[in-house]
């Protein structure tokens, strides 16, 4: 993996994370703590992080929990909000559902308005509270670590309440999908949460958009055979539309 490349990867488990030590980012891409210090040197130049007690953390973190906000939520964020409404489109009365933390799948929440008897569990602190006073919604929160960034809980504890649950519908978040990588995210924390949340599902949509198609982050949930639909935008590369349709995945084109 060239440097740069690694840099990336370590500003995005940063960015789900919050914060992370030299000694296990040496250990997570297997290089020595002396190059993992030079990454991290080059990242705080540059202002992204910060550099504290043998590790770093994402700068303004306390302000994104204050606010509520993502480190990702303006990014295409008509893209998503596209995906989103197409989404609501495929929620109906009486569904139990889970929503994956993300920032497409709060703009799902955002857009849930006039359902009745729906339920809803959801891993983020931000859906809950956005959902929680909403006429006609229940929700549902897992336990789990919370990480602040992502403003969602997570770990073993998360995934353990999925436990014997059974729900109709998952819209499923992620940091990239690729042919050889599958459903990828920055944080391993977060993969036994997200496998948890597909077993408890009849059918799993993934909502991404189109720029994430093809890209690939740290750590790898599984083959795309594990979803059943794509929600993207229309913006998603021909090559694109056929790599899902050879593994007999639809794709719904939000428009």
């Amino acid at each position: 993996m060239l440097p740069i490349q690694r840099r990336e990867k370590i500003l995005g488990l940063l960015k789900e994370d919050g914060a992370a030590k030299v000694i296990d980012l040496a250990g997570l891409f297997k290089v020595t703590e002396a190059t993992i210090r030079q990454d991290l040197e080059k990242l705080e130049k540059e202002g992204l992080i910060s550099r504290d007690h043998g590790g770093a953390y994402l700068r303004n973190i306390e302000d994104q929990v204050r606010n509520f906000s993502l480190s990702h939520q303006n990014e295409n964020i008509d893209k998503k909000e596209q995906i989103a409404l197409r989404c609501i489109e495929l929620i109906e009365d009486g569904d139990t559902i889970i929503l994956d933390s993300g920032s497409t799948t709060t703009e799902i929440a955002r857009k849930i308005k006039g359902l009745k008897n729906l339920t809803v569990i959801t891993n983020a602190l931000n859906i809950a509270l956005m959902l929680g006073a909403e006429p006609g919604i229940e929700v549902i929160m897992t336990g789990g670590e919370f990480k602040p960034p992502t403003l969602s809980l997570t770990g073993q504890k998360a995934a353990d309440f999925f436990k014997g649950i059974n729900v109709q519908k998952l819209f499923l978040a992620t940091a990239g999908v690729s042919l050889k990588a599958g459903l990828t995210y920055p944080s391993i924390s977060d993969i036994v949460v997200k496998k948890a949340m597909v077993e408890a599902a009849e059918l799993t949509y993934l909502v991404a958009d189109s720029t994430k198609i093809g890209k690939t982050s740290f750590a790898s949930l599984g083959a795309m055979s594990l979803i059943d639909f794509l929600i993207t935008d229309a913006d998603i590369q021909e090559a694109h539309k056929n790599m899902f349709k050879d593994h007999e995945i639809e794709i719904i084109i939000a428009n």
